[in-house]
């Protein structure tokens, strides 16, 4: 709740006579839980956070990726100020530019900055005529620090599936076809013989992204490195192919095609497995933020009571009281909303209206929206301080049963009551195909559910 900050009056550069935030340091911490938490509790400041989003993208010409006292920081990896205004119009915010919105994320994904170290995208040419950001990339429109080829590869797919979602709301149909088939690009770095060893010992795990040269053929980064296991990558001493993070992290980082990603993989229970190894194996870095959709993932291959029994692996473990009780750094409000998310008993997927459901951690929780004023209540039957409880039986949304394992906004802006009963196995809530998450599924070119 400290940044981004309301600096309305300390900008000397212009006066748009609307509210200024600056302190978006940086969008890649906080696009994935701080600014969903923030839509929920302050929805009017989320707005104006917005606005000042396409306020500098007016004046500066580009929006921000890691923009502070007035300054630009280091992108750290794809457009993601992107994400922040989809999952924005998605949640229904209102007194926001949409067609504004739309320019300026098109832009993202078109226009490349001579430096795009500061905003934008790099590899604009290669991502349009390759389908991929190259290892070693030649880049003959701009400058910027020329690594990450597989996590920029995974979020500008992400980035443009927004894109697409935000030109499919607004009727633009020729914009939404062209985008969300570039949502498919990560799939171009699967490489499905590779393995991966720990101190010479096989994982037992085969397919991994891996860096991809220009002319088509394959570099290599080991999948462990850049985990706990191995050295830390930073952008600018230890540049490598994933942005402070192993392939192992980066790997379950698809969040519109977790059903194509689960294909990939060999199916549901080895990408359960998968899940199990890179959270009990020192691979997990609860401390980074792309790990924390990892803890939910277990929703789209049809085990929603894992999520919640590996969140509880977390949460006190790492999030507690203690002089040590803070993992890290709270990077501008991310470690404390994924805990604050965790302990509703929900995971928000930005840039899409979906709240994975799990189980949780009070008896009862009230939400009152300060924009309709409805009061959304979560209440849990069952429910055990020792935390011996946690795995949801079934599900009740304003007195009838829900079987979805996600549910929306409307949770939110209607006040609706979702009553969660819980007991101490495994139930078979949330496990049929048709309950699991929306992904999108190029074959059918619908977010369809898995």
């Amino acid at each position: 709740m400290i940044s981004p900050q309301n600096y309305t009056g300390e900008n000397p550069k212009w006066n748009s006579g609307i509210p200024y935030f600056d302190s978006f340091y940086c969008i890649w911490d906080a696009f994935r839980v701080q600014h969903p938490l923030l839509t929920i509790v302050d929805p009017k400041a989320q707005v104006q956070m917005v606005n000042s989003l396409l306020d500098i993208y007016k004046h500066e010409g580009w929006l921000p990726d890691c923009h502070m006292s007035l300054c630009n920081g280091w992108t750290q990896g794809g457009s993601n100020a992107d994400v922040v205004l989809v999952d924005a119009y998605v949640k229904n915010l209102t007194g926001i530019d949409w067609e504004l919105a739309l320019k300026a994320i098109i832009q993202d994904a078109e226009v490349e900055p001579l430096e795009w170290s500061f905003h934008g995208r790099g590899g604009v040419q290669s991502w349009r005529n390759l389908d991929y950001i190259p290892y070693l990339d030649f880049d003959p429109l701009g400058f910027g620090t020329n690594s990450r080829s597989i996590s920029r590869t995974l979020e500008y797919s992400y980035n443009d599936f927004c894109l697409a979602t935000l030109a499919q709301g607004l009727g633009h149909t020729s914009v939404y076809e062209k985008y969300v088939e570039r949502s498919t690009n990560w799939r171009n770095l699967w490489k499905a013989g590779q393995t991966s060893a720990i101190r010479g010992r096989d994982t037992g795990f085969t397919g991994f992204f891996q860096p991809k040269y220009q002319n088509g053929t394959w570099g290599y980064q080991d999948p462990i490195d850049c985990s706990a296991l191995a050295s830390f990558c930073s952008l600018t001493s230890n540049p490598s192919e994933t942005f402070e993070a192993s392939v192992w992290q980066y790997q379950f980082i698809v969040p519109h095609s977790q059903s194509s990603l689960i294909s990939l993989m060999g199916g549901e229970q080895q990408f359960v497995s998968r899940l199990d190894f890179f959270h009990t194996s020192g691979l997990a870095d609860i401390s980074n933020e792309p790990v924390f959709s990892t803890v939910y993932l277990y929703h789209y291959a049809g085990r929603p009571g894992l999520s919640t029994k590996r969140l509880h692996t977390y949460i006190p473990a790492s999030f507690n009281a203690t002089n040590g009780g803070l993992p890290g750094n709270d990077d501008s409000g991310s470690m404390g909303a994924f805990v604050t998310f965790g302990m509703l008993g929900l995971f928000p997927i930005s840039g899409q209206d979906v709240y994975l459901i799990s189980a949780p951690f009070f008896a009862a929780i009230n939400i009152t929206s300060p924009v309709t004023g409805k009061t959304a209540q979560i209440k849990t039957v069952g429910f055990d301080a020792a935390y011996n409880n946690i795995f949801i039986q079934n599900v009740m949304v304003n007195g009838k049963p829900w079987t979805k394992s996600w549910i929306g906004h409307a949770l939110f802006t209607e006040g609706w009551t979702m009553e969660v009963v819980l007991g101490n196995k495994e139930s078979s809530w949330g496990t049929k195909i048709e309950d699991r998450p929306p992904s999108w599924d190029q074959t059918t070119d619908v977010a369809r559910i898995m």
